[in-house]
């Protein structure tokens, strides 16, 4: 049996850009670079295969297109409620 291959995508997006970006992407030793140093960093994890595949076919600072603009704002409200939850077990 083939042994799947780990692939990963990384977005930022700043209020200033009109869309988010890919800033990094890879498949294998690069895709497991990526989540770790996500890791290292306190930067939530998304898993989702078929919007990496999609992202790996982007260039490193390419605007994400508009049709992928509705699961993007998804994983962003996502990892907002994320970092607000831990704001408030942090307070306690």
């Amino acid at each position: 049996m083939k042994e799947k291959i780990k692939k990963a995508a990384a977005i930022s997006y700043d209020n200033e850009d009109y869309a988010p970006k890919v800033i990094a992407i890879g498949r294998g030793d690069i895709a497991d670079k990526i989540i770790e140093a996500a890791k290292e960093n306190d930067i939530p994890i998304f898993e989702n295969k078929q919007l990496v595949d999609n992202l790996l076919n982007y260039e490193i600072g390419e605007h994400i297109s508009p049709e992928l603009y509705e699961v993007i704002a998804q994983i962003l409200v996502f990892i907002s409620d994320i970092d607000r939850l831990k704001g408030e077990i942090d307070e306690k």
